[in-house]
């Protein structure tokens, strides 16, 4: 089943279920009017939105719409709680490498996990805006998962239950900013704006044998002004699986129905793959060639971030995303 957020001018939009070839939709008021109402009510909607989307796809409903991603929002406008991890462990070590930094043993056994914002984030066609280029603007490509209720202290069992949802991810990073707030010991806030997600938020199922109930064992693939900068498979080098991230999340808390999830950047030893984020390829620059080259994001500049079946067919739509320029008095909502 395939879910996604239209643009009502409402700051939660209208659910619509997607047929599976992302071409048409339907409203479905009667049985949730949002995304995040559905989910709090999983058990019971889950049965009657998928019975909208079998009859969609066999074109047995007239109320359908053109699926136009241009209207969308993400599929969670806001969100009670987005968590984003650093399950790649090697894009860590990477990046400390490259600085002449030893990383932690702990770093390979204890997920990283770090709040975002999530009172607003972008739609998937949304420009990014950017007030300073020297500000560092980086994409980071990943995989997000959103949830049911997780218990305090739930298990990784519980966790894997408590998947209902998967999309991708823009974790937009404002790289200069980031050494003095990690240096302040308390985290990110300036550097780290309003996130992106995928078109639509599918159920696991979508994914067929690609799923194993703990990842993605597909390429994610982003395009930069056009051209392929990274594929790497987000099932390849994935320290800590999606369970792992829940439980560690929830180690101390609650988690709300409608948490996201998020993988951290997509990133594979095998360096031929490419990479998900601008740091990572100055990292390897660096290494390599003792500087970095690639610059980070300007205006004008385009990211495109999507991933594919094992037919060539898109899965979610995809995240393509342009940086605009903006100053402290335009209104950028």
């Amino acid at each position: 089943m395939k879910l996604a957020t239209l643009n009502n001018h409402s700051r939660d939009g209208s659910l619509i279920v997607v047929s599976q070839d992302l071409t048409m939709a339907v409203l479905v008021p009667t049985i949730a009017k949002t995304l995040q109402s559905a989910i709090e009510n999983w058990s019971e909607c889950k049965p009657e939105l998928n019975d909208i989307y079998q009859k969609l796809n066999k074109n047995e409903l007239t109320n359908t719409l053109p699926f136009n991603t241009i209207k969308l929002l993400s599929p969670l406008p806001r969100a009670y709680q987005w968590a984003d991890g650093s399950a790649y462990v090697n894009h860590v070590e990477l990046v400390r490498k490259a600085r002449g930094a030893e990383m932690p043993a702990n770093f390979w056994h204890n997920p990283l996990i770090y709040q975002g914002g999530s009172d607003t984030f972008l739609g998937p066609h949304d420009d990014i805006p950017l007030f300073d280029e020297k500000w560092g603007l980086d994409f980071e490509s990943e995989v997000a998962v959103i949830t049911t209720d997780v218990p305090l202290g739930a298990s990784k069992d519980s966790a894997e239950k408590s998947i209902c949802l998967i999309m991708l991810a823009n974790d937009i990073s404002l790289r200069n900013l980031i050494p003095d707030e990690l240096a302040k010991s308390f985290g990110f806030f300036h550097s780290k704006p309003s996130s992106a997600f995928s078109p639509v938020a599918v159920t696991p199922d979508e994914l067929g044998n690609a799923w194993d109930g703990r990842k993605i064992d597909l390429p994610l693939v982003t395009h930069l002004n056009g051209n392929l900068f990274g594929q790497p498979d987000a099932g390849v080098d994935m320290t800590f699986d999606f369970p792992t991230l829940i439980a560690h999340a929830a180690k101390t808390r609650k988690l709300s129905a409608g948490t996201i999830i998020g993988s951290g950047t997509v990133s594979n030893y095998d360096r031929s793959k490419g990479s998900s984020c601008i740091a990572e390829k100055r990292m390897l620059e660096i290494i390599s060639d003792g500087k970095a080259t690639t610059p980070f994001m300007k205006n004008g500049d385009c990211v495109k971030i999507e991933m594919l079946d094992a037919n060539g067919k898109s899965i979610f739509g995809a995240i393509h995303q342009t940086v605009i320029t903006v100053n402290e008095y335009e209104n950028v909502c």
